[in-house]
This record gives C-alpha cells, structure tokens and sequence, in this order.
C-alpha cells in the first residue's frame, strides 16, 4: 500500500463501506474531482489524526498505542442525554474547544473550501464563516468525516445536537444559516464531559448585493466582497490557550486581526498564599511566636489562630487544577509560602514561581508572620508580578469556564464582588471577631479618605487586584499598613488590605467597579454541606466556589473524606503545575506551536 496515496486509508475505505454505491455516485456527480480528491486526503490524514491538544495533554509523548491509532469512545451522559465522546487524557474545557476549531478548520483546509474565522460572535465558542453558496459542499464533506470521527451539530441558538453523520441531520438543518459543530471528548473518569457547549459555530454567508453578509451580529465586520483578503492568524486569537501552548494558523478576514476595544492586551497573573500547618518547624516557629505573644499584655481571639484556619486538604493542588481547566488566559502563577513547597508541586514549571515571605517583606523583622492579613499586605513586591493580578486563598476554586472581563475590565480596572453579609455596626471592639474588627478597621480609612461609609464584607472569591493601587495604600495608610504588616496573629488593629480595602479605595478614587459573580460559599462544618457538595458537583454552575470553615471538625476523617472525594470528582485531570509522578497522565505544556501540527 502506497502510504502517499489517499485512496489507500483506512478512513477512506470506511466512507466506501458506510456509504451506498448510488449515493457515492451522486456525490461525485454533484462535487468536483478536485473536491473529492481533498475530502479523501482530509479522511486519510483524520484517520490518523490525533488533536495536537491531546498530545499535548500527553506532554508531546506519542501514544503509547500504534501509529495512526484512534482514541477511544465511550457513550457518556451529558446534559441527560447519550452521547458519543472521545476519552482525552488530560481533557480541559478550553482544550476541547479550541480541538474543535482546529478540526474543522482541517477539514476547510484540506477540501480547499473559502472560510474565514470570526470574532466576537458570543461566549467563549469559536466561529468559522463560510460562503453560503458553498453550502452544500460543506454538507457533503462534514458527513463524510463525522461518518469516521463521530459528532454533532445543530442549530444556533438553542438547537438540539444531531448527530452529524447522518444525512437527515443535514436535511433538517438546512435552513439554518448558524451551526455548532462538536467532536465530543471527556476525561477517562468520565467526570468531565464537554460536548456542544464547548463547540465550534459555523456560519453560512449569504451573498447581497455583491457583498457577503453575516447572518448574525459581530462587532467587527458583517458585510465584506466575496473575494476579498484572507489574512493568516494564530487560531488563539478566536479560541484562547495558554500561552504556552499554540494551536496552529487560520484563514480570517483583516478586519479580525487588529485588536479590539474589549480586548485584555495585558497579561493576568495569579497569586497564592499557602501554608503547610503538618510540617514541624512551622509547628514550632508558631507555638513559639504564641508563647512569645502571651508574655506579653495582647491576648487572641480564639479564632485568630486555631487550627481549622491553617489545616490544608491539599486544596491547593486542585485550585490549580480549576485554573488550568477553566481560565487558560492566566499568564503566571505566583505561590507565595514561608520556605515551604508542596511535594507534588512541579517547582521548574516555566509559569510558576515559588516566592518566600523573606523576598517580599519590607521589614524583615516581621517574620515569621502567621496572620494573612500581614502577608496580603507585602502582595504588591513580588518580583516580575503583573500590574493586574488575581489573589486567591488555596480553598478558593474556578468551577466553569470564566473570561478576563469577569474580573478585570479591557481599559484595566478592576471589579470586585460585595457579599450580603454586612460589617457590625460600631467602632472596633477587643473582643470582635477578626473578620469584623478587620472590616470595621477598613471602614474607618475609606470614611477618613472619601466622606463615605462601607457595610458590605467580600465574597470569598479570586479578588482582583493592581500592585499600583496596593502600593500606593501602603503610602496613603501608612501606620495602618505597618500595624497589620508587623500582626504575627490576626490581630483587632488589622486592615484586609487585599480582600477589602484594596477594592474600596479603588473604587472610590475611580480605578474599581462592583462586578457580578455567581458563586457559592461551603461551610464544611454545616451539616448540609455533603448534599450542597453533591449539588454542585452535578450542576457545576457557579462560576468560582469557596470551601472552608472556621471552627475545627468534629470529625476531622469524615470531612476530610468527603472533601478529598469531592475534589477528585469536580477536578480529576492534573494541571501541568503537577509532578510526573503526580500527575500522569498530563507531562506539562507542549512549546509554542506544538499544538498545531499532527501526529502521523
């Protein structure tokens, strides 16, 4: 068998099989030579066409599997329904969707079909166009290779996926002028499973008046000649990756290339405080610090150092799983610990930076510091950290896909996020609870310097932040900033510079908005926790999720338990912050580029 020839694949011997004589016959009748020598060269090269995204959630590695093997399917629920999906080590929602535009872009390639990617067509779903005079042509080609690599389409909005295989699906789908299309793929656990939502829309132009005119709004361009440029551009400008990874070149229209007003042109990193309460010298650094603290005339708030607010269930490590699965467009990720590291975590990662309290305390003498609120405050030195960032806390989690703009707005200002829950009336009391004294605290400045009263704690989310704004606090309150730097323990005297005052001041010297965030909070110490668990984990509906309580458990093994097996469900793919040994099957980020090229 001539390995060049396309006649001689697998895929293309399928298609002969599935296909009656008579309907092939009309096929070739209807479509050109050229065209079907193309389709049979897209089957071919299908046939042994693994997603350059599932090779590189296999870290570039070939499958261990022959050469041109396909990868398995499963039938998998999804939304209540039976659907076909390919099982993709290392599967994450952005991945799945920017594989689909890669297929099909593929396949308009290969058949040598006009098309041109589309921006801002709605969500975080890629677009294709193509002219509607090629309709058919496109039908034709589509069949034959979802006959081999099985998916779906259906209409836009608020279709029903069918299975695109079948001609009676293309039948039925004919007077719609927008489609998504969906080569389905799920985790090995079956956990995860994204199907239509995760697709690729394609939309049919109609030719009016010498012009190509879109059947649907885009803030860009809706009407451009049939024969106009095609530019090449990376295929991440329609469907974001990390910046890691690439996924190829398409075909687009100039107008798509330039950036635009609701574009985020600058980069995004995260930032984590974490802390390992098991390890012993932390142990007796802080039993220390308290003995030390009770010779003295300050006492604590018994909830200002007991052990449930230290205690670590390995959140962290899933954080960063819900990072790497649901907001690709973080640049880097900061941990900020005293001295400690977590065995899994992969320390030579290229977007991870491990930073000590020592590198970023300004007073060297305020260490060791086991109060965040001290640590919160020194965010703002962390070497090479972007102007805009995210802080999260490690039990604080992305649970669905989130864009830039719900924390950040294009121009740079940020948005923060109010919680029902209100700051006690009254000045601070010795004997208020640290969340409350802290609050109170924080709505003393924000009087002192704007005329105006805050009442509204935070939600316990990703809080978005500049260091310019957290630099420029630290001037502006000075004492206040000193105070709660140099509090080992949280103290009635602390400010929440990060989770509050940062987006208050903001707010009131215009450089802040109050945002929108669905998102739901866990007391793992309430009884109802493990049926909210169980709610969430099959809606996933909440943009990000906090779980946490304050007291300690009265049964530590159980809630630990639930807590592990929750997590394992909701996150089951490793993020490429992992170790090998942790993390098989993903083996960290594939080079730029390596995303777009097959594996034959």
């Amino acid at each position: 068998m001539s390995p060049g020839n396309p006649e001689n694949s697998a895929l293309v011997s399928t298609y002969r099989s599935l296909v009656p004589v008579r309907a092939r016959r009309r096929i070739v009748r209807r479509v050109p030579r050229p065209l079907r020598i193309a389709v049979m060269r897209t089957l071919a090269a299908l046939d042994s066409f693994r997603s350059a995204l599932v090779k590189a959630a296999r870290g570039g590695r070939r499958s261990p599997a022959r050469s041109g093997a396909r990868a398995p399917m499963r039938v998998v629920q999804f939304n209540g329904r039976h659907v076909l999906a390919t099982v993709v080590p290392g599967a994450t929602e952005w991945a799945a969707r920017a594989r689909n535009l890669h297929l099909l872009v593929a396949v308009l390639e290969d058949s040598e079909i006009d098309y041109f990617a589309v921006r801002g067509t709605g969500k975080n779903v890629p677009c294709v166009a193509v002219p509607a005079v090629l309709r058919r042509d496109v039908e034709e080609v589509l069949q034959l290779v979802f006959a081999r690599n099985p998916g779906y389409a259906c209409a836009v909005p608020g279709g029903a996926p069918l299975t695109g295989r079948s001609a009676k699906t293309w039948r039925r789908l004919r007077s719609q002028q927008v489609l998504r299309l969906s080569w389905n793929v799920c985790d090995p656990t079956e956990n995860l499973v994204f199907a239509h939502e995760s697709g690729c829309d394609l939309e049919f132009w109609d030719e009016v008046d010498g012009e190509l005119v879109a059947p649907r709004p885009n803030p860009v361009v809706t009407r451009t000649p049939p024969r106009g440029e095609r530019r090449q551009a990376e295929q991440r400008l329609f469907s974001p990756v990390p910046f890691l990874y690439g996924t190829g070149q398409t075909r687009t229209l100039p107008e798509f290339t330039a950036s635009l007003i609701g574009d985020h042109l600058y980069p995004i990193d995260v930032v984590y405080t974490w802390v390992d309460d098991s390890d012993p010298v932390w142990r007796r650094r802080k039993d220390a610090a308290r003995r030390a603290l009770a010779t003295g005339t300050t006492s604590l708030h018994e909830q200002a150092a007991n052990g449930a607010r230290y205690t670590s269930r390995d959140e962290l490590r899933y954080s960063l799983r819900s990072l790497h699965q649901y907001a690709p467009w973080v640049r880097n990720v900061f941990l900020v610990t005293a001295g400690q590291v977590p065995a899994w975590l992969d320390t030579d990662h290229p977007g991870l930076h491990v930073v000590d309290h020592r590198e970023i305390f300004s007073d060297p003498d305020a260490l060791p510091t086991f109060n965040s609120h001290a640590i919160e405050s020194q965010l703002h030195r962390i070497p090479g950290l972007a102007e805009h960032f995210l802080y999260l806390n490690d039990d604080v989690f992305f649970g669905r896909p989130v864009r830039p703009e719900r924390f950040f707005h294009p121009n740079g200002l940020t948005k923060f996020f109010m919680s029902k829950a209100l700051i006690p009336p009254g000045q601070m009391e010795p004997d208020d609870l640290p969340v409350d004294a802290a609050g109170k605290n924080s709505r003393g400045l924000i009087a002192q310097q704007f005329g105006t009263v805050i009442s509204q704690k935070m939600k316990h989310t990703p809080h978005a932040l500049r260091r310019s704004v957290l630099a420029e606090i630290e001037q502006v309150y000075g004492k206040a900033h000193w105070v709660t730097q140099h509090s080992r323990f949280r103290s009635p005297n602390d400010v929440p510079i990060a989770s509050s005052l940062h987006h208050y001041y903001a707010y009131g010297s215009a450089r802040a908005t109050v945002g929108d965030i669905r998102y739901v909070y866990i007391d793992l110490a309430d009884e109802l926790a493990q049926p909210r668990l169980n709610k969430l984990l099959a809606r996933r509906n909440f943009d990000t999720f906090c779980m946490n309580d304050t007291v300690t458990a009265v049964d530590p093994e159980r809630q630990a338990h639930m807590v592990a097996t929750f997590l394992d469900s909701y996150f089951p793919v490793p993020s490429p912050f992992e170790t090998v040994s942790k993390a098989a099957p993903l083996r960290g980020p594939a080079r730029q580029g390596e995303l777009g090229r097959t594996e034959s």
